[in-house]
């Protein structure tokens, strides 16, 4: 039987179209009908889930956008904290300010292990950064995530570029699972969900159009290559000239 895991978009409970809606929204995992109805399809098909989520912040006034690792026993065993919050005035296009409404998290989550590889977390905007990545890649980070909801704009403009760089750059797998189409009449998502190889090949890639039946990618986890790109293409870190990330 084949080892699997299932990844799904940043913020794959809701996406509101307006700061306060968010916040009213979002409710501790503990009682989200969303959550606790992942843990209990993980449970069930003995399969570990990657979701984004909205989590309430400690003061109430903001809420947290979080990225959890739901195990095959359906428990919360892994949780990462966004650190790039997404800030755009867009000329013709929507004007985005997340930090209206989210709370920025305030550290990177090492890489922990599952059947599927050490998965490093990040989550759409940080996909802009590439300190994060490498350090997870340095920390022994086989897959890393970017679950997404890009606007269409930036989407056209940089998605596939930042994530094969990123896939290059770190020679790991790199998961993205995208938010799709129309949300609100504020807001739509670029789609085009994408798994990249560490040499960076997209294996496998989606649609940008919202359908009536989700779309599923699947692709193969090839340790095996990965530790051989690594091996004949050793990106040897000059930390005697610049610091170590």
């Amino acid at each position: 039987m084949a080892i699997a895991a299932l990844f799904l978009p940043e913020a794959s409970d809701y996406i509101a179209p307006s700061a306060s809606e968010t916040i009213s929204l979002a409710q501790p995992t503990s009682t989200s009908p969303f959550v606790q109805g992942l843990q209990s399809s993980a449970r069930e098909h003995r399969l570990p889930i990657n979701v984004g989520i909205h989590e309430p912040a400690q003061d109430g006034k903001k809420v947290k956008n979080t990225l959890v690792w739901i195990d095959e026993s359906g428990e919360i065993k892994q949780r990462y904290q966004k650190l790039h919050l997404f800030d755009v005035d867009i000329p013709g296009g929507p004007v985005l300010k997340e930090s209206n409404s989210v709370e920025k998290g305030m550290e990177i989550l090492p890489p922990f292990s599952t059947a599927v590889g050490n998965v490093g977390m990040l989550i759409c905007f940080d996909l802009r950064f590439p300190e994060p990545s490498l350090s997870l890649r340095r920390q022994g980070a086989h897959i890393i995530t970017y679950p997404s909801a890009f606007t269409v704009p930036t989407g056209l403009a940089h998605w596939s570029t930042l994530l094969r760089a990123r896939a290059i750059e770190t020679q790991s797998y790199i998961i993205a699972a995208a938010q799709v189409g129309s949300h609100n009449e504020k807001r739509t998502s670029y789609g085009h969900s994408m798994i990249v190889s560490p040499w960076g090949d997209v294996i496998v890639e989606l649609s940008g159009e919202k359908k009536e039946a989700p779309e599923i990618a699947v692709g193969e986890i090839d340790l095996a290559r990965m530790n051989k790109i690594r091996k004949e293409m050793p990106l040897l870190r000059r930390t005697d000239v610049y610091p170590e990330i």
